[in-house]
Formats: C-alpha cells, sequence, structure tokens
C-alpha cells in the first residue's frame, strides 16, 4: 500500500469515499488490524468499527478465517496444533504464511521484547509445515534478526520454497510486522515417508 502523499487527502476524505477505500485497504491487506486503519485514515478506532459494521466487514480474527479457508492445503508433516501462529495460507511445496501475535508470555518482562525462541519456532514450524511429505526435519537454518520485536506486534511469516533436490528443500521464510522485515531465515528442510 502506497501511503505517500496520500495520507493527508485521507484525512480529510468523505465518509463514503473512506469506506471505499477502506474496502480496498483489506482487498490489498485483510490482516491489518482496526488500529492500523484507524492511523492510515486518520479517525478514531470506533470509527473504523462503525464502518465495517456498516460495510458488513468482520473483524480480523472472522477475515483471517475467511482467507485460511480458501487457500489451505492439508498439513501433511506436522500436527495443525504443531504449527507456532495461525497458518492462514498453505501451498505445499510452494509457499505457506502464518500469523503470531506477540503476546505477554512471548516476551521478557524487564524489557517487554519477544523472545528470540519464539520468532525463531514460528518460522521454522512454517517451513516444515510446507513440505508436502509424512514427516519432515529440519537440517540446517541460517538466520537474522533484523530488529526487536515487542509485546502487542503481530509477526505475518511467508515461506517460500526455494529448490528441490530429491528430498530435501530449500525453504526462504521472512517475518514481518507491518510489512517491516524483522526476521529473516534460511531452511534446509528433509521430507521423508513415515514408514523408514
Amino acid at each position: 500500500m502506497n501511503l505517500a502523499g496520500g495520507v493527508s487527502s485521507i484525512a480529510r476524505l468523505p465518509k463514503k469515499d473512506r469506506q471505499t477505500r477502506l474496502v480496498q485497504s483489506l482487498q490489498e491487506n485483510p490482516f491489518a488490524t482496526d488500529e492500523d486503519l484507524a492511523e492510515l485514515f486518520h479517525v478514531s478506532i470506533q470509527t473504523i468499527r462503525l464502518d465495517r459494521l456498516e460495510l458488513g466487514i468482520p473483524e480480523l480474527r472472522e477475515r483471517i478465517k475467511s482467507v485460511a479457508e480458501k487457500s489451505l492445503d492439508p498439513v501433511k508433516s506436522l500436527g495443525i496444533d504443531e504449527v507456532i501462529g495461525e497458518i492462514i495460507d498453505l501451498q505445499l511445496d510452494s509457499q505457506a504464511i502464518s500469523v503470531l501475535e506477540i503476546k505477554e508470555e512471548h516476551v521478557f518482562s524487564r524489557t517487554q521484547i519477544a523472545r528470540g525462541h519464539y520468532i525463531f519456532a514460528q518460522a521454522n514450524s512454517l517451513a516444515v509445515a510446507v513440505i508436502n511429505a509424512d514427516v519432515a526435519l529440519t537440517a540446517t537454518a541460517r538466520i537474522r534478526f533484523v530488529r526487536p520485536v515487542r509485546a502487542g506486534e503481530k509477526l505475518v511469516a511467508k515461506a517460500l520454497v526455494r529448490s528441490r533436490n530429491g528430498d530435501e528443500c530449500k525453504v526462504r521464510v521472512e517475518t514481518k510486522v507491518q510489512g517491516e522485515l524483522v526476521f529473516t531465515a534460511t531452511f534446509r528442510v528433509v521430507g521423508m515417508s513415515a514408514v523408514q
């Protein structure tokens, strides 16, 4: 979404125009929170909620479920409850997306910064889940933490299968918060059948 030059004009939009732009914004980014939208349109959160109600747009959780129902292949290599975060897109051997909201239990109490193993676990479990195999195991991981993540932020991790060589796949995962890159990883994942 291009905000450059458009923010000040959005602030003066009549209600009908704002609601049209709201629908467009949510089509581009169905994971935007009411808070994100209120900031984008320079209105109160209550105004965004009223606009959504008038337009029949569900709240974030329902939008995520709706996106997931349309685009999920069944996870084969893990139990769905073993994936860290909520899977909202899964196309086996191609790509996957998961969302994880950082809560109090994910952060250091003194700094409110997320513990790195939760960020890694979301990316690693997504890299394994995207593999079309009965069993998939991480052989190696090259990771980079770009910036600290804080309580209340929502991590959107996207996994892409970059290459396959026999049973081995190279999976790239990028994790972002509101479009800003916070973590990257490249995993070498080995798939195998359940009976070895």
